[in-house]
Formats: C-alpha cells, sequence, structure tokens
C-alpha cells in the first residue's frame, strides 16, 4: 500500500532556494516545436479539407530541448549534449539555446542527419494538424565518439544528468547504457525520461520517470491502482538495477517506488489546456531539486507541482520559480506554526508566491522577548491590515546590542516558534542586524506596520515600502504594556 504523504514546505522552498547552484546536464533528443495559428473560414474548392489563414507562428525547443528551457527557466545551469543537423531547424535550435544562455559546445551538427522538428497548426485554440519532419537513425561511430567525448568533459562540471529519450535515435544502440556507466564510474546520478517498452536500455540508472501508459507498456499490462503501480515498479527495479522509479499518474499525481517503500504525491485540481511537455518540466524539475538537497519524496512533491502549472498553459510550456513557489504555497495551505520560521531566502519565496496569489503582504519587527498583551495587540492589527504578515524577528545577538548584556530572556528559537503559533502571523524571519532594512529590502511588502509610537519618517525601511508603491501603517499600543516593564517588576519581586 501506498503511504499518502505531503512534506513540510519549509524544505521545499530551501531546495528551490538552492536552484540557482546547481547544473544539469542533458543528453537526448533535441526537437523543435513550431506552432502555427489562424483561422477557418472556408473549406478549400481543390478538396473537402479547411483552409487555414496563417496569423501567427512561434517556435519553441521541444524533446530534450524543452529540458534545457525548464531548468534555465528555473534559474539553473544547463548543459545540453546531443548530435543535430546541419539544416535551418538545427540552425534554429543553436540560435534559441544560445538567446537562452545556455552552453552549445556539446551540440554537434552533422550534414548527413535531420533534426527533428513538429509543427502543430491551430485555429481558435484548437490544433487541427500536426506536421512532423523527422528521420529516426541511430547515432553512426564518428557521430557518437563526438557525443561521448563532449558528454565526459561537460559531466565535471554537473551535479545531476537528465537522459530525455524521445526515440529519435540519441540514445540508441546502447548509447545510453555507455553514458549511465560514465555516471556509475564517477558517482552521478542520472535520471532517464524513457521510451519504448524495453528499459533494459537504462539498466543501472539512478531513476527512471515512465507515465502510467509508459510504465504499464514496459512491464506488458495495464497498471492503474496504487498497488499495480508499486508492483509494476519494482517489477523494473529488481530487473534493471534503479535506485527508485517516479511514477507520473496525470490527475492522481506522482508515485515514488523505492524496494521497500512507496509513497504517492496527491496533484491539485485545475484546469488542464496542454500536457505538451509536461513530462520536460517535470523531470527537470525533479532532477534540480534532488541535486539541490530535498529527498525523493520532497523533490517529487515539487516536480509534481511544476507539472501542475504547465498543464495549465498552451503550447511546450516552461515555468519560473515564481509559479513554482506559488503552486507549493497553493497545494500546502496554512502552514504548521514550525514550517512557518523562515530563513529569508524562503521568505522571498513565499511572499512572491503569495503576491502571484494576488495576496496582500504585510511586515512588522520587533524583538518580542517575553510576549505580552500588547505584542498580541499589535500583531492582531497588523494581520488585520493585508492578507498575509511576515514577522521579523531580532536575533539573540541583536537584542543584545540594543537592548543590553541581559537580554533576551527567551532564546530567538523559543521566541519565534511562540510568534509562529500565533494566528496573526505568517511567517517568522530571524535577522541578525539591528533593523530590518536589508529583510525589508528584500521582501518588499506591501504594508509596513509598527506601533503609533513611531513617526513615519523614523520607521526603518518606510522609504523602500513607499517608493515600490507600499504604504505605512501605524497602529496604536496597549497603554502600559512592554518587555522592559514586565522584567522591571520581576526583580522588584525578588
Amino acid at each position: 500500500m501506498i503511504n499518502h504523504h505531503l512534506p513540510s514546505p519549509e524544505p521545499l522552498h530551501r531546495a528551490i532556494a538552492r536552484f540557482g547552484g546547481v547544473t544539469v546536464l542533458v543528453v537526448g533528443d533535441f526537437i523543435l516545436d513550431r506552432f502555427v495559428s489562424g483561422v477557418i473560414e472556408r473549406i478549400s474548392p481543390e478538396a473537402p479539407i479547411p483552409v487555414l489563414h496563417g496569423r501567427g507562428e512561434m517556435l519553441a525547443m521541444g524533446g530534450a530541448g524543452n529540458v534545457v528551457s525548464n531548468i534555465v527557466s528555473l534559474g539553473a545551469a544547463a548543459i545540453p549534449v546531443s548530435v543535430i543537423g546541419a539544416d535551418k531547424a538545427g540552425d534554429d535550435l543553436m540560435r534559441m539555446l544560445g538567446e537562452l544562455g545556455a552552453e552549445t559546445f556539446g551540440l554537434s551538427q552533422q550534414r548527413d542527419r535531420m533534426t527533428s522538428s513538429k509543427s502543430r497548426f491551430s485555429a481558435l485554440n484548437q490544433q487541427v494538424l500536426r506536421f512532423d519532419e523527422e528521420e529516426v537513425k541511430p547515432l553512426n561511430a564518428a557521430e557518437r565518439s563526438t557525443l561521448v567525448e563532449h558528454f565526459r568533459t561537460a559531466l565535471a562540471r554537473a551535479d545531476i544528468v537528465i537522459l530525455s529519450d524521445y526515440g529519435k535515435g540519441m540514445l540508441l544502440d546502447g548509447v545510453a547504457g555507455e553514458l549511465i556507466a560514465i555516471c556509475r564510474e564517477t558517482g552521478k546520478p542520472v535520471l532517464v525520461d524513457p521510451k519504448g517498452r524495453d528499459y533494459g536500455r537504462y539498466a543501472g540508472a539512478t531513476a527512471i520517470t515512465p507515465n502510467r501508459k509508459e510504465l504499464g507498456e514496459a512491464v506488458g499490462r495495464a497498471v492503474f491502482a496504487d498497488d499495480e503501480i508499486v508492483a509494476a515498479a519494482r517489477e523494473l527495479i529488481s530487473a534493471h538495477g534503479f535506485d527508485f522509479v517516479v511514477a507520473t499518474r496525470s490527475e492522481k499525481g506522482m508515485s515514488v517506488v523505492e524496494p521497500d517503500d512507496a509513497r504517492h504525491i496527491a496533484t491539485q485540481a485545475r484546469e488542464v489546456f496542454d500536457v505538451s511537455g509536461a513530462g520536460d518540466t517535470v523531470i527537470a524539475t525533479f532532477a534540480l531539486a534532488l541535486a539541490a538537497g530535498a529527498d525523493r519524496v520532497q523533490a517529487a512533491t515539487i516536480a509534481n507541482a511544476a507539472g501542475g502549472v504547465v498543464v495549465g498553459k498552451r503550447g511546450t510550456a516552461r515555468l519560473t520559480v515564481e509559479e513554482l513557489a506559488g503552486a507549493l504555497f497553493r497545494s500546502h495551505g496554512p502552514v504548521a506554526h514550525k514550517d512557518a520560521i523562515l530563513d529569508a531566502v524562503a521568505a522571498a519565496r513565499m511572499v512572491a508566491a503569495w503576491k502571484e496569489e494576488g495576496l496582500t503582504v504585510g511586515f512588522t519587527n520587533g524583538c518580542f522577548d517575553i510576549l505580552h498583551a500588547g505584542h498580541v495587540s499589535l500583531l492582531h492589527a497588523a494581520r488585520s491590515q493585508c492578507d498575509r504578515l511576515v514577522l521579523g524577528l531580532n536575533s539573540d545577538a541583536s537584542v543584545r546590542r540594543l537592548k543590553g548584556p541581559g537580554r533576551p530572556v527567551n532564546d530567538q528559537h523559543d521566541r519565534a516558534c511562540v510568534l509562529a503559533a500565533l494566528a496573526s502571523v505568517d511567517a517568522v524571519v530571524v535577522f541578525e542586524e539591528d533593523t530590518p532594512l536589508a529583510l525589508i529590502e528584500a521582501l518588499l511588502p506591501d504594508i509596513l506596520v509598527k506601533g503609533a509610537d513611531y513617526t513615519i519618517d523614523k520607521v526603518v525601511g518606510a522609504d523602500v515600502v513607499q517608493k515600490a508603491g507600499g504604504r505605512v501603517v501605524l497602529v496604536d499600543l496597549v497603554a502600559g504594556k512592554s518587555t522592559t516593564g514586565t522584567i522591571g517588576r520581576m526583580r522588584a519581586t525578588n
């Protein structure tokens, strides 16, 4: 039986924050996608077929190219390695990869090879025809030697490898197995987006990422239920030496199956416009999350959210970090208090996600050493001004500098836990500086809240928030309530 599991959001956002330091080596079939849009107003007099009047054309990278595009869009580095044709489609791919900022030294253009391309013709957002131009053939000896040489060179700088098999020839005739063996020798994880029924060609890979239909084809029977998914995945693990299998299951989410464990991550319900390239987004995001330190279930949760975003877009789609963070936020809803304690980078991601949702984000700050009624009143008033409230909390070292050597009474961990448990607080971020200016600049809240004992010109960060289009709100304090007063009364009774 599969365990249904949803990891806490904090490690997921930490992993996303580390995407920028990851480099992914992508090998496989690079495809040019062409999208032609138009209108149909009449039937051809030459034959009983509709006439499409073209209104526009767009080019995009498909196949392994879409994997690269998603990796770069998520802030990481990608090194593409493949063999493509020395033709117009190949030139277009090289140009687009260059514009994307991806390295292209690992792409070899050959005159006797055709670059695969797919042209999709649509009217009123409905596809009416797809025209494919391709020639499926394995690499010759010279092409294979060049590809392996480029692969070895790039592997030294890569954190993880993706083999994107679209069945066009790059990974046929043992090429996949040779590259996997090289990864095993060097200790680099390698993920495979598989094609066909024979998964023996991917033997020894760290993991494969089939969809439910592909998984069934690989074991020769239909699989639907949870236990059938697990049984099929473990059959492949046993037969081909995979560490684990990540099975994508459309509206049912994803399953991460290991020899002795299995977890299922449910998908979010959302409108589906186009599934083109969703698998590319999933494996790209899964690889990034894994390389960024997430465990397998956490990485699958992130990838599952990513897939949910791109199926809501038209065409071969990619997503941004902000869209991904927003999808994760929607999937979790309200967070447990321990998960509301964030570092500055994770908080910035969360704030961006909230803003993508159209929510108003507020910010206030302080030492909050001994929580009292005045604090609770201030935070309640602050939360009433916004949809989400972030609290900047002075670190222990910062409190000592501001309040003296005898403070704080409660350390920053305890203070953060107590504050995060309040219904009025959505996130707590500890900052080391004496003022929260750097944190305010990083988060750019819509509303900055302080007590009415301040004037706006004395509120740290007021100018930053106002310049960004936000506002500053001063709220009344509860008279006679302060931590200093509480400590004084405690000392007086001793």
